[in-house]
């Protein structure tokens, strides 16, 4: 399970500002300096809301990362559409992966 900081909420709220984000690996501690005179820094508030939201939308497509990790390579995958159609490969390779994987 990927588990997003402060950092990765900075870089998605403010792709195009400048800040320094350190974490001290004894403590554990986060901390943030705001370089950018242009651009106002989120509230904590914001930047956790931030964290909450990346870490949600990662895991409801934990389904998809399985599913890619199960398809065969896309070589495999067009051998297998040639040597037996499209439908085939469909029932065969793409649809019990799908039902292995479903979405939520």
């Amino acid at each position: 399970m990927r588990i997003f900081d402060k950092g990765h909420a900075l870089r998605s709220l403010c792709p195009n500002s400048e800040w320094v984000h350190t974490i001290d690996p004894k403590t554990n501690t986060e901390t943030i300096r705001w370089d950018d005179t242009k651009n106002t820094q989120p509230t904590d508030a914001e930047i956790n809301a931030e964290v909450s939201r990346l870490q949600t939308e990662y895991e409801n497509q934990t389904y998809s990362r399985s599913r890619a990790a199960e398809y065969p390579d896309m070589g495999t995958q067009l051998d297998y559409i040639y040597h037996n159609g499209i439908d085939k490969w469909k029932a065969d390779i793409v649809d019990p992966v799908k039902a292995k994987y479903p979405k939520p």
